[in-house]
């Protein structure tokens, strides 16, 4: 039997993987320099934590989750986004005790699950980098996260990026508007879609965030949920604002941005990139204030908040961009092997060199050495160590700079007895050409 991989996922082949190893690599750069701490939770979890955490009229639950019926009659799920697992490990664990620093800043990076038609940049495997921040309702906390966000996005040269803002309230805040946008809702029932009409009465803000056309042109005159908060949320939302405008990050308003998630209130956000190539206002990064969800799933009442950044929608952009991803993982070394003698010789100086903290690959399979040159320029090794039968005779290897050619014998008696002089001194010698 034939197998192939099933719809919705991807091989992450070894040319792909050094992609997301740098992107990885960059990101955790900056997150530390934000003082984030990382973080890994469960693959699956209770069916009812995403439920009660996502939603139950998200279309992440209603429509997306991969849930199952394990050997112990437990209804679980693949973990279709980050946040709520992390809730549940914060509460869980008891992060929220005095002995933890506040705000507790935490990332993870890792694969989500849903069950949606694949296309580019979204599969139904895919992978997120997610961010939480609890114990801090300083509006402070919003403005940090999402200038973190920017930052990571920015460390990758990418310009044409859109930061859009909005505010729900707090409940007593989203009780009033949600009655006002069902009045303003009930006059459109028979135009609305099917999902809009299920979700009228059930969460009417997410008919803001339906997809389809008619609902859009329906809800574009709806009451602004800016309209009805509460003093609290108004002001929270203007220092936003104001801290954004003091860091000279722009931004835009939209009042019918609701996201997908039910557990948000007050500051959500959305950064978009209008990069031609990728599709106008294309959502690459989004997130915002939770601070109920923590009490909901059994902890302490602690506000929250935080992001998401869809990874593959990132790689797609960068390789759109024509980004070049940096190469921290060069070749230091590759020993090129000349004649079936020297086999044994040539794996115990490959192990040594690697020994003595260098990458460095050997060659297996016989070829002929013009084609172990070529293999070794392609792969930008720094240097080639050459071991054939005379060499092996004479105890010694000859090494050569690829750079610049200079090329020098050296004992393979002096390497192994003080590495570190006799090498020191060999890298003198090939790299003087070079300045």
């Amino acid at each position: 039997m034939k197998y192939k991989k099933l719809k919705g996922t991807v091989d992450i082949l070894p040319e792909e993987s050094a992609k997301w190893q740098a992107i990885e690599e960059q990101a955790r750069y900056i997150l530390h320099n934000y003082q984030f701490s990382e973080i890994r939770s469960p693959l699956f979890e209770q069916f009812d934590l995403y439920a009660r955490g996502v939603g139950e009229t998200s279309d992440i639950v209603s429509k997306e989750m991969y849930d199952f019926t394990d050997k112990g009659n437990r209804h679980l799920a693949l973990r279709p986004e980050g946040t709520a697992g992390i809730v549940r490990a914060f509460v869980e664990n008891k992060l929220y005790a005095p002995e933890y620093h506040k705000p507790m800043k935490l990332y993870y990076m890792g694969a989500m699950f849903r069950y949606e038609r694949p296309q580019s940049g979204r599969q139904r495997q895919f992978n997120q980098l997610g961010v939480e921040v609890f114990g801090s309702k300083n509006p402070a906390v919003d403005v940090e996260t999402m200038a973190l966000a920017m930052d990571i996005f920015k460390s990758f040269n990418i310009k044409d990026l859109k930061l859009v803002i909005n505010s729900l309230g707090d409940s007593a805040s989203r009780v009033k508007y949600r009655e006002a946008l069902i009045s303003y809702l009930e006059p459109h029932f028979e135009e609305l879609s099917k999902d809009s009409k299920e979700r009228l009465y059930k969460n009417p803000l997410r008919v803001l965030d339906s997809k389809n056309e008619k609902d859009k042109a329906i809800v574009k005159d709806a009451p602004s949920i800016l309209d009805f908060l509460d003093d609290e949320s108004k002001n929270h939302f203007e220092t936003v604002k104001y801290m954004l405008e003091m860091l000279s990050i722009p931004y835009e308003i939209d009042k019918n941005m609701v996201r997908g998630l039910d557990y948000y209130n007050d500051t959500i956000f959305e950064i978009m990139t209008t990069h031609k190539k990728f599709g106008s206002n294309a959502t690459i990064c989004a997130g915002g204030r939770y601070d109920s969800l923590v009490e909901e799933v059994g902890g302490p009442s602690t506000p929250a908040f935080g992001f998401g950044v869809g990874l593959e929608r990132l790689i797609l952009l960068l390789d759109l961009m024509g980004y070049t991803y940096s190469n921290k993982l060069a070749l230091d070394a590759y020993v090129v092997t000349i004649g079936e003698q020297v086999n044994a010789a040539a794996t115990k100086l490959t192990q040594y060199l690697r020994q003595n903290h260098l990458s460095v690959e050997r060659e297996f399979m016989n070829r002929k050495p013009g084609k172990q040159f070529k293999t070794a320029d392609k792969w930008n090794a720094r240097y080639v160590f050459t071991m054939g039968e005379e060499e092996l005779v004479q105890n010694k290897v000859m090494i050569k700079n690829l750079k610049n050619g200079l090329q020098q014998d050296i004992s393979l008696n002096d390497l192994y007895n003080d590495f570190e002089k006799t090498f020191s001194e060999l890298e003198i010698k090939l790299e003087s050409k070079d300045e």
